[in-house]
């Protein structure tokens, strides 16, 4: 949920920057949720199926081909709200640096945090009684 509020947040400004409408970049946005949804469900049905093991390997593929689909969504959406297949462009390469940086803060928070690892928790109480 975090990551979904901060994403959409990096769109709606973003999109206002670049195409200087602030409606576009709150249509992008809005629409935005929905379509990523969708095809976040298919990308992990994908990747459900994908006979790979678990590893930093296929993260790192997942992470990748996930950009990409994020990325192509923002720009068809951009391109078609605007009507601008420039600004779509330019919006979604825009979009892979900030999103990059912002996920990056985002886990290190949710790492700090320490939110839903348990098993890390009793790891490190254990260590401390070592």
């Amino acid at each position: 949920m975090t990551w979904r509020i901060i994403g959409t947040i990096d769109t709606m400004l973003l999109s206002w920057i670049i195409s200087g409408n602030p409606m576009a970049g709150l249509k992008i946005g809005l629409t935005e949720v929905v379509t990523k949804m969708v095809l976040y469900y298919f990308h992990e049905r994908v990747w459900f199926k994908v006979n790979m093991p678990d590893s930093r390997k296929r993260h790192l593929l997942k992470t990748v081909s996930w950009r990409v689909v994020g990325t192509i969504d923002t720009m068809i959406l951009a391109w078609i709200i605007t009507g601008n297949p420039t600004t779509g462009m330019q919006i979604g390469l825009a979009e892979v640096v900030t999103k990059m940086l912002l996920y990056y803060f985002h886990e290190r928070a949710w790492y700090k945090i320490d939110y839903g690892l348990n098993k890390r928790r009793r790891l490190k109480r254990w260590k401390k009684m070592l």
